[in-house]
């Protein structure tokens, strides 16, 4: 999508992903965050949720993935530009299904040529209860005039 393309309060929804065991270790591994509460099932049962739960960073990355797979022009993104306000509202467990809503809340033209766009984003669960919410800003392409 082009910046002329999005329109303010528009909602749009990604497709599920299920967050696997794979992606724990993996992600563990390539962050070096072993955290118990995250790769130790004994450790977790003891803990706050009686089960291990997905790292939050996976989840925001998870979320991120699920963006890049609703936008069709690749081409027309400039650059991932900052998130504000993070919050993790809710535990995620190996197992649950995520998706991604992205509401366009502004829309800021920069020379013609690009433009800075704002979501609100939200991670929602297989319940869909909220697991995570933050503000995010793509640069995209203006249409060439």
């Amino acid at each position: 999508m082009y910046f002329e393309d999005y329109t303010i309060d528009e909602v749009r929804t990604s497709r599920g992903r299920t967050v696997t065991e794979a992606d724990i270790v993996n992600f563990a591994g390539l962050s070096g965050d072993f955290v118990e509460l995250h790769v130790s099932e004994e450790y977790a049962k003891r803990g706050p949720y009686g089960r291990r739960i997905a790292h939050g960073a996976l989840i925001f990355s998870m979320s991120t993935g699920l963006m890049v797979q609703m936008t069709s022009n690749h081409e027309a993104i400039v650059a991932f530009r900052g998130v504000d306000q993070l919050r993790f509202l809710e535990p995620v467990f190996i197992g649950d299904t995520i998706h991604v809503t992205k509401k366009t809340v502004a829309k800021n033209s920069k020379d013609g040529i690009r433009g800075l766009v704002t979501f609100e984003t939200t991670v929602l669960n297989q319940d869909g209860k909220p697991v995570l919410v933050y503000f995010d800003r793509l640069m995209v392409k203006c249409r060439e005039h």
